[in-house]
C-alpha cells in the first residue's frame, strides 16, 4: 500500500481534471501500467512528451525508467509504486499517492492500455500539428525577417513533414472529410489596404507602359492580386500581350470593356487615368511584390485552416491528414512561380553584343504618384 499524504500535498489532478477525453485516456493507460507494469512492452508510438499533462508525462517517464516488477510480488508489495512516485516527484513535485491510488482505482481494464496508448497518441499527433500551424501563421505574419517568403516556405515544409508522419502512423479509414466551420477571413496581412492597392495600381501603369517586359511574367496570375478590377485589368493585359495585339491604354480601355469590367462607380477616364501614369520602377518589380504577398496571404490561410482542423475535436487523425494536405496544396502552385519569378531561366537565345544597351537599372524607391482612388 502506498504512503498516505496530507490532503493539502494533492496537486488536484483528480479533483478538478480538464474536461477532454484524452485526460481519462492519460488516467486509463497510467493506471493500467501502475497495476501492471508488464503491459508497458504493448506501448508503441507513446513518449513522456505524449502527455498533455506535464505529471502524467512524468508519471510514464518513471515506469519506462524502472524495471517492471515480479507480477506476484507486485500484487502484495507497493514497493515499486513508491518508487515510480519517488521518482516521478523528481519532475513533477505536486505529485501524491492519493493520485496514484485514484489512477489505479479508475482503470476500466488494464488489457486495453494499447488502445488508450493509441488515444494519447493521437491527442498528441494533433497538438503538435496545431503547433506547426500557428508557427506557419506566426512566420506568414513576421515583418522583422528578412527573407520572409523563404520562412515561410521552411515552416510550410515542416508542417507537411508532420502531416506525412501522421499518415504513416493512422492509416486511412472509411469515411469522409469532417466538415470543420472554418474561420471568417482574416484582415491580418491587410490583403486590401493602400499600400497593396498602390502596388497593384503601379504593376498595371508599368505593364501598360512596358508589355514585352509584362508578357514574360507568367509567373504572375490575376487570382494573385487583392482587388477585382485590378485583377480584371491585368488579365486584359495579358491577353493583349498574348495575342500580339497593340498595348496602350486606349487598347487596354477597349479589352476592359468587353470584360464587363466598367461599372458606374469606375468610369472610362478612371481607367485612363490609372493606366497612363507609370510610376518608378518595372512591370517585373511590381509584380514580384505583389506575388509575395500573395504567397505570405496564402501560408496565413493555409495555417489557420489547419489550425481549425486541429481544434475541432470531431476530426479524426486519418481526417488531419486529408485537410491538411488539401490545404497545403494550394501553395504549390504559389511556391512554383516564386521560384520562377526570383529565379528566371537564363534566356537561351543569342547574347548581347557589345553595342547593346546596357539592362535597365534596379527600380528607385517605391514612390507612387496619386492616382484615382477605385472603390473597394
Amino acid at each position: 500500500m502506498l504512503p498516505d499524504h496530507a490532503p493539502d500535498e494533492d496537486n488536484g489532478l483528480d479533483t478538478l481534471p480538464p474536461p477532454q477525453p484524452v485526460h481519462y485516456a492519460e488516467q486509463a493507460l497510467l493506471g493500467a501500467l501502475l497495476l501492471e507494469p508488464h503491459r508497458l512492452a504493448d506501448i508503441t508510438g507513446v513518449g513522456p512528451d505524449s502527455f498533455s499533462h506535464h505529471a502524467h508525462g512524468a508519471l510514464y517517464a518513471a515506469i519506462r525508467s524502472l524495471p517492471a516488477p515480479d507480477p506476484g510480488r507486485h500484487a502484495k508489495d507497493a514497493g515499486w509504486l513508491t518508487a515510480v512516485l519517488t521518482t516521478a516527484r523528481e519532475q513533477a513535485r505536486g505529485l501524491t499517492a492519493s493520485y496514484l491510488h485514484t489512477l489505479v482505482q479508475i482503470c476500466p481494464w488494464p488489457k486495453h492500455a494499447p488502445a488508450y496508448a493509441r488515444m494519447v497518441e493521437a491527442d498528441h499527433a494533433r497538438r503538435t500539428l496545431r503547433l506547426h500551424a500557428h508557427r506557419l501563421i506566426q512566420t506568414a505574419t513576421d515583418t522583422t525577417l528578412s527573407r520572409p517568403v523563404s520562412a515561410t516556405l521552411a515552416e510550410a515544409d515542416a508542417l507537411a513533414r508532420c502531416t506525412d508522419d501522421l499518415a504513416a502512423r493512422f492509416p486511412a479509414h472509411p469515411g469522409s472529410l469532417h466538415r470543420t466551420p472554418m474561420p471568417p477571413p482574416s484582415d491580418t496581412l491587410g490583403d486590401h489596404d493602400e499600400e497593396a492597392l498602390d502596388e497593384e495600381r503601379a504593376l498595371l501603369a508599368t505593364a501598360t507602359a512596358h508589355p514585352a517586359e509584362a508578357e514574360q511574367m507568367r509567373w504572375l496570375t490575376a487570382q494573385d492580386l487583392t482587388h477585382p478590377l485590378h485583377a480584371g485589368l491585368w488579365q486584359c493585359l495579358t491577353a493583349l500581350t498574348r495575342r500580339g495585339a497593340p498595348v496602350d491604354p486606349v487598347t487596354v480601355l477597349w479589352e476592359a470593356q468587353h470584360k464587363d469590367l466598367l461599372a458606374a462607380e469606375i468610369t472610362p477616364r478612371n481607367l485612363l487615368d490609372l493606366l497612363d501614369t507609370p510610376p518608378g520602377g518595372s512591370p517585373h518589380y511590381w509584380g514580384e511584390r505583389i506575388l509575395k504577398r500573395a504567397v505570405l496571404t496564402t501560408a496565413h490561410r493555409i495555417g489557420t485552416r489547419i489550425a481549425a482542423f486541429t481544434d475541432d475535436p470531431a476530426t479524426t487523425p486519418y481526417q488531419l491528414v486529408v485537410g491538411s494536405r488539401r490545404a497545403l496544396a494550394d501553395l504549390t502552385s504559389l511556391r512554383t512561380r516564386w521560384e520562377r519569378a526570383t529565379h528566371p531561366t537564363p534566356p537561351t537565345g543569342p547574347a548581347h553584343s557589345r553595342t547593346s544597351p546596357p539592362p535597365r537599372a534596379g527600380p528607385p524607391p517605391v514612390t507612387t504618384p496619386p492616382s484615382p482612388r477605385i472603390a473597394r
